[in-house]
């Protein structure tokens, strides 16, 4: 059986992709015009009723006050590029973190316009969602994003409208460990995105602790780093503002970037380049 690999620059045994999801200030809520909450909430809180989740709703805004100058400055600090799939609305509202992507050389991709699922929207509607997105997050970054992340329910519709959108890649894969193109839709790379070294896994029925979800990322890392010798592939790491960027949880994305950087032959870079070297 064959194995995935891609030969990258420099003859790295290893890219690494680090995520960083931006959806606080566009999750679901009545003030936005949703039937309800929105139903992802560290506790586990959801009320099927047109209230307002006010806890939750703070929770979120936490990731915009507090979690976002950590994430920022970390990555300055190491040096490091990421790719921001950002929910267009969430930069629409806080203007200063669309700033402080806009200046650095970190990249933004569309997460939608607004952190929804697209499942139940039909052709229109999703072009439509798509178009918006667009437009909100060039105008909020100086840059129309090539990529997409949608809220993990897209539709058969998805990679087309996104191919007709001028989109260079799509995310929502999570088929393995190296980028590659979808014969459908010819214009589109697919670069595969990854669950289990998600920083989600910390707020979701905890599944992680801090220190478990350092320690399977370095594994992961070094597993990968290892079958590079062989066969190259890449490594995501996605984290969000609101959960990573906690004091009890910022050290391990730190000491992860600690960790890496002892290692020779790694690429650390964003999706947009990795989808450019495959073309």
């Amino acid at each position: 059986m064959q194995k995935e690999s891609v030969i990258w620059p420099e003859n790295a045994r290893l890219v690494v992709s680090i995520v960083v999801n931006v959806e606080e200030g566009s999750e679901m809520s009545i003030i936005r015009g949703d039937k309800g909450m929105e139903p992802v909430d560290e506790l586990g809180v959801f009320v099927k009723a047109p209230i307002r989740n006010y806890g939750n709703e703070s929770n979120y805004l936490y990731g915009i006050k507090s979690g976002a100058p950590r994430v920022i400055d970390l990555l300055k600090q190491f040096d490091l590029p990421a790719t921001w799939t950002v929910a267009a609305q969430s930069l629409e509202s806080f203007p200063e973190l669309a700033k402080a992507i806009r200046d650095s050389d970190h990249e933004p991709c569309s997460h939608g316009y607004r952190w929804i699922h697209q499942y139940k929207m039909d052709e229109k509607e999703e072009r439509e969602f798509i178009l918006n997105a667009t437009n909100s997050i060039k105008t909020s970054c100086g840059r129309r994003p090539v990529g997409w992340l949608s809220r993990y329910l897209h539709t058969e519709n998805t990679r087309r409208l996104l191919e007709e959108a001028g989109y260079k890649y799509h995310m929502d894969d999570y088929s393995g460990d190296v980028p590659f193109f979808d014969s459908e839709h010819p214009e589109l790379v697919v670069v595969p995105y990854q669950l289990d070294t998600n920083d989600m896994k910390l707020w979701l029925n905890a599944g992680y602790t801090p220190d478990m979800w350092l320690k399977y990322a370095k594994d992961t890392f070094e597993t990968l780093y290892r079958e590079g010798e062989q066969t190259p592939k890449m490594m995501s790491l996605g984290v969000h503002l609101r959960i990573i960027g906690r004091p009890g949880r910022i050290w391990a994305l730190e000491q992860f970037f600690e960790h890496i950087r002892k290692f020779d032959r790694i690429w650390v870079t964003t999706r947009e380049k990795i989808a450019e070297h495959l073309r």
